[in-house]
């Protein structure tokens, strides 16, 4: 076989496929807004959705990023948004991981207060992308009634996208969403001794 024929062949066959794709685009008409979960025990959930946040900057999105976990401090994203003020707001409403606060009153009275400042935006049009990040931890600590959130969920405006990231998504949650990932953990270098490091996890 000559390399000329490999290269006939390997036409032929993306030919084939460029066909079966176009088809399948032009069955895909439907445009809505999208409930998006990101969960699993892998990092980047929350940098995913850091990445559609970059995405919705580039295509004049108004963003909200509410963190229900993750208190203030310094990080990369927060500078970057900060060059969009009329676009995007990140909003640090939590204190810290459950184990670091040990206050359980506390805690489920931050959780209700940041999902109220979500709700707000998820109903509210002007806003096109809400980020809910870790709420998934607030869920599965009960903090937050499942059911309630499920509501609002199915309640948003039409063109809305709503992003909900942490691990241990509950099964409501993932059977009201539009587009599940999971992140799986393979490797990862806080198990060989090496902490989180600016520009990687913050």
């Amino acid at each position: 076989m000559t390399e000329n024929d490999d290269n006939t062949r390997h036409n032929e066959k993306m030919k084939k496929i460029q066909a079966a794709r176009v088809k399948m685009m032009a069955e895909k008409t439907v445009e809505k807004g999208l409930i998006i979960v990101h969960t699993g025990k892998g990092k980047g959930k929350s940098t995913a959705a850091m990445g559609m946040i970059c995405r919705a900057i580039g295509h004049g999105f108004k963003v909200s990023l509410i963190q229900f976990i993750k208190g203030a401090m310094k990080t990369g994203e927060q500078v970057v948004f900060d060059a969009f003020p009329e676009q995007v707001e990140m909003r640090a409403m939590g204190e810290g991981f459950t184990w670091d606060t040990q206050d359980r009153a506390r805690d489920i009275a931050k959780a209700r207060e940041a999902w109220e400042a979500a709700k707000a935006r998820i109903m509210d049009p002007a806003w096109k992308m809400v980020v809910c990040d870790e709420l998934n931890i607030v869920l599965r600590y009960d903090y937050l009634p499942v059911a309630e959130v499920i509501e609002v969920l199915k309640a948003k405006p039409e063109g809305t996208h709503v992003i909900i990231t942490g691990r241990n998504a509950p099964d409501a949650l993932i059977e009201v969403a539009d587009l599940v990932t999971e992140m799986e953990a393979i490797k990862h270098p806080f198990k060989s001794g090496v902490k989180a490091q600016a520009g990687i996890e913050f």
